[in-house]
């Protein structure tokens, strides 16, 4: 379904029963509604489920240009305003998590509670050239020289090895990303600087990562953690970046724990 927030076209689904308690999935960089899968089949029968493709990704409409996190939150605040959608549970991972952070700062009181999966919230000043370089790469040539590369930061050697079909369907979404749409993501994300304000958050917060995770590790983890009072972190073994689909299990576990007590 689509419908047309914040000046674009927006891509969303919506599962599960209705009258149970709303639960938003924010997909990484990269990826789309599909990134879910596994959490919608496992949840849906005790949440109501939006998972939504961010700006510039899966059926989303993709403007040129760079994008903010501030744009990005803004995107899911009239979503979820247009669709009536009253104190969600919050999930995002990698840069759904940052757009999490940066919404729930700027519209405090809407989420009932703030999951932060293998995300960040800040990067040092010496990553932004890595992204300068990755958004000069996409401009240039599309997204098939980052597929590979991605692949291996996102998953474990042996779950590469062991899983290749689960690997190439996210192989696909990474190919299938519109170049504007990473590009505009990736203005966005190395400017994320918002420890100092974790603080300011009232609701529950979880923070899980991946212990084998190189994009996010569980350094900026335990950050997110120290910072933000009350917070849980639970760290998966054995899982990379893309912690919900190497261990989807223990990730669906733990937000389902969590959620139950919240």
């Amino acid at each position: 379904m689509k419908s047309r927030v914040n000046g674009i076209q927006v891509n969303y689904e919506i599962h599960g029963k209705e009258g149970a308690p709303w639960l938003v999935l924010s997909h990484s960089l990269a990826c789309s509604v599909r990134m879910w899968d596994p959490q919608i089949a496992a949840l849906k029968h005790s949440y109501r489920i939006l998972a939504y493709d961010t700006r510039g990704h899966g059926a989303s409409e993709a403007p040129k240009g760079a994008y903010t996190l501030e744009l990005l939150a803004d995107d899911l605040f009239f979503l979820l305003k247009e669709l009536n959608i009253e104190k969600p549970h919050f999930c995002g991972l990698s840069m759904g998590g940052m757009i999490g952070q940066t919404f729930a700062l700027k519209y405090p009181g809407v989420f009932k509670t703030l999951t932060l999966a293998d995300t960040t919230s800040r990067y040092p000043a010496e990553a932004a050239p890595l992204w300068a370089e990755r958004i000069k790469t996409v401009e240039a040539n599309g997204m098939a020289p980052l597929a590979q590369p991605t692949l291996e930061r996102w998953f474990t050697e042996p779950f590469r090895n062991r899983n290749p079909a689960a690997v190439d369907a996210i192989r696909e979404l990474i190919l299938a990303t519109p170049a504007a749409g990473y590009a505009g993501c990736s203005h966005a994300i190395p400017k994320i600087n918002l420890t100092a304000r974790l603080k300011e958050i009232k609701c529950p917060i979880l923070v899980i990562v991946g212990a084998d995770d190189p994009g996010t590790p569980p350094a900026m983890a335990r950050e997110i953690h120290d910072n933000a009072p009350g917070s849980k972190l639970v760290t998966l073994p054995q899982a990379a970046h893309l912690a919900n689909l190497e261990q989807p299990e223990g990730f669906t576990r733990a937000l389902r724990d969590f959620l139950n007590s919240n």
